[in-house]
C-alpha cells in the first residue's frame, strides 16, 4: 500500500496529504477521498459530527463547523477556533515534562572553530566590522562609505569577512522616553555586542537625534575612536573620509583575530520558521528540533521565538520549564503580547497567513504545534524578553514577535552567531551579520529552489530518512557553517534583508 498521508498521533482524526489526493484515492487503506485534496491539506479519517473536535498532533485544532464525512477535505473553512489557553493555568503546568540533558540525543562533535571575544559568553561565527547608525538620517552617507570601504580598504585585511552597516528606522521622530522605547533601544544596544562584531564598537550619528550614544553603549566607550557625528564635518567628502579612517582602525584590530577551537558552550544558534506549511511540524521543524537537542546536550545555546505563533501551544512550553520564576516570565511575556495585540484591534485569527493556509495550515493552533517542534525536547533553561542576552546556556525561549524579518535582528541582539530557518512555502530571507541556513519541509520545494535551500527535510515524509538522520545532518552542517568551513547558500549568494527593529512605542 502506497503511503500518501501522514497521521501524527493515534488519536488524530485527520491526516495530511503527502501529494495531491484525487477523488476516489484511498488513504491509509480505508478512507476514500471525496474530493480533490491539495498537498499538505487535511483529509478526514472518520465522520466528525458538527461541533466535535478535529484532532491533529493529539490536540484540538478546532471544532467542526458542519458535519464532516470521512474522506472530506478539512481546511480553515471547516473549523471553529477553540479557546486560547488560559495563561493563569500555566502555573499548574510548569515542570510536568522536563527532561534531563542526559535524556537528549548526544552529539558526536562537541567543538567547532570560532572567534573568541574577550568578555563575551559566545564566540563569533564570522569576523565582521559592524557600523551602527544612531538614526536613519545618516544611512545614505554611511552606505556610500561602506561601499568604498569594501572596494578600497577591506581587501587589505583578508582575515575580516565583511563590513556590515547596521541601518535602521529608529533614532528620531520617536517617543524616546516612552515605556516601551526600551525594546528597540535594548535591541540596538545588544546588537553591537554580538560576537560576530568582535567586541569592536563603531557608531555614526547625525547630532540632533533623540537616540543619544549613552543609550547604546557604556559611558567609557563614548569617545572619538568609537563614535562620530556627521554634523561636525564640513561637506560630503569630509564625512566619508572620517568614516573610512575610523573604520580602518577597527579593521586593523579585527584582522588580528583567528579562528580557534571552541566548545559548543561558545555557540549560540537561533531557530526560526517562516512561510510554514502543514509539513513544518512533520519534517522541517522536527529535524531542526533534533539538531537543537544535540547542541543543547553538548553544552551549547539555542533559541526559539515568535510569541504569537506559539501562544496557542504555550502549555507545552510551560511543561518544559523546570522552575517557577521562568514560568512567571513566560506568563508575563505572553500577557504583554496579548495586551499589545488587543490594543491594536487584532486577535489570533489574523494568523495563519494566506501562504500558510495554501500550505495546509488551517488554524493558529495547528501552526503553533508545528512551530514549537523546532525547539526539540530539551528543558527550557531560560525565558528572556525580546533582544535580551541570555544568562544561561541551553534552550532559550526568546519572546520576540513572529515576523520573519523582526525575529532575526532580535536573535542577533541576544548573541546569535548563526540562524536556522525552516520554510515550507519558500523564502530567500537572510541576514548580513550572521549566516542563515535554510531547511525546507518538502522535497518538491528543494527541487524547485535547489539553489536556495541548504537542507531538505522532505525526505522524512517520504520515508527515505528519519528525523534523527536529517537532524544529525543539519547539526553537522551548522557546525561546518559556524566554523567557516562552508557557507550557507543564502550567504554565498549575498542575499541580505534589511535590519528591521520592533518598536512598540509611540512615534512623536
Amino acid at each position: 500500500m502506497e503511503v500518501n498521508v501522514v497521521k501524527m498521533r493515534p488519536e488524530d482524526n485527520v491526516a495530511i496529504a503527502l501529494h495531491e489526493l484525487e477523488p476516489g484515492e484511498t488513504a491509509l487503506g480505508k478512507v476514500t477521498a471525496n474530493v480533490k485534496i491539495p498537498q499538505a491539506h487535511k483529509v478526514a479519517l472518520v465522520d466528525i459530527p458538527k461541533g466535535e473536535p478535529v484532532m491533529r498532533y493529539g490536540v484540538v485544532l478546532g471544532y467542526a463547523k458542519n458535519p464532516i464525512k470521512a474522506g472530506d477535505w478539512v481546511n480553515e473553512n471547516s473549523l471553529i477556533l477553540p479557546p486560547s489557553p488560559d495563561l493563569k493555568e500555566l502555573k499548574k503546568e510548569y515542570g510536568k515534562n522536563v527532561k534531563s540533558l542526559a535524556d537528549l540525543p548526544q552529539p558526536e562533535r562537541t567543538t567547532w572553530l570560532g572567534y573568541d571575544v574577550p568578555g563575551c559568553q559566545y564566540a563569533g561565527t564570522r569576523n565582521i566590522l559592524g557600523i551602527m547608525t544612531t538614526v536613519q538620517c545618516v544611512a545614505g552617507i554611511c552606505q556610500r562609505a561602506v561601499e568604498r570601504l569594501k572596494q578600497e580598504i577591506l581587501p587589505k585585511y583578508p582575515n575580516v569577512d565583511d563590513i556590515v552597516l547596521i541601518r535602521h528606522g529608529y533614532g528620531c521622530g520617536v517617543a524616546i522616553n516612552a515605556k516601551e522605547a526600551r525594546v528597540p533601544i535594548r535591541e540596538l544596544r545588544n546588537i553591537m555586542k554580538n560576537p560576530n562584531f568582535g567586541g569592536q564598537i563603531m557608531m555614526v550619528g547625525l547630532g540632533c537625534e533623540k537616540l543619544q550614544p549613552e543609550m547604546l553603549v557604556d559611558k567609557a566607550q563614548i569617545n572619538s575612536d568609537n563614535f562620530m557625528l556627521l554634523q561636525n564635518y564640513s561637506g560630503f567628502p569630509a564625512m566619508i573620509d572620517a568614516i573610512m579612517q575610523m573604520a580602518e582602525k577597527k579593521l586593523k584590530i579585527l584582522n588580528q583575530r583567528k579562528r580557534t577551537k571552541q566548545p559548543l558552550s561558545k555557540l549560540n544558534v537561533g531557530f526560526q520558521c517562516g512561510g510554514s506549511d502543514a509539513f513544518s511540524g512533520v519534517t522541517g521543524n522536527t529535524s531542526a528540533g533534533y539538531a537543537s537537542d544535540l547542541i543543547v546536550a553538548g553544552g551549547g545555546t539555542t533559541m526559539f521565538s515568535e510569541v504569537s505563533e506559539v501562544r496557542d501551544g504555550v502549555q507545552f512550553i510551560a511543561r518544559r520549564i523546570p522552575d517557577q520564576p521562568n514560568c512567571n516570565k513566560l506568563i508575563k511575556e505572553m500577557s504583554w503580547y496579548d495586551n499589545y495585540l488587543a490594543a491594536g484591534g487584532v486577535d489570533r485569527s489574523a494568523n495563519p497567513t494566506p501562504g500558510n493556509r495554501k500550505g495546509g495550515l488551517s488554524t493558529i493552533v495547528e501552526k503553533s504545534m508545528g512551530s514549537i517542534a523546532k525547539s526539540g525536547s530539551a528543558p527550557i533553561a531560560e525565558v528572556i524578553s525580546a533582544g535580551e542576552i541570555p544568562s544561561k546556556h541551553g534552550l532559550i525561549f526568546n519572546a520576540t514577535p513572529a515576523g520573519d524579518f523582526i525575529v532575526g535582528p532580535m536573535q542577533l541582539a541576544s548573541g546569535m552567531g548563526l540562524e536556522v530557518f525552516v520554510t515550507g512555502r519558500g523564502t530567500p530571507y537572510n541576514l548580513e551579520a550572521a549566516p542563515v541556513i535554510k531547511v525546507c519541509t518538502r522535497t518538491d520545494l528543494k527541487k524547485f529552489w535547489s539553489d536556495l535551500i541548504d537542507i531538505n527535510a522532505g525526505t522524512i515524509a517520504t520515508g527515505e530518512k528519519t528525523v534523527e538522520e536529517v537532524g544529525t545532518e543539519l547539526f553537522n552542517y551548522i557546525l561546518d557553517v559556524a566554523s567557516g568551513e562552508k557557507k550557507s547558500v543564502a550567504e554565498a549568494l549575498k542575499l541580505y534583508n534589511d535590519m528591521v527593529l520592533f518598536n512598540p512605542a509611540p512615534m512623536s
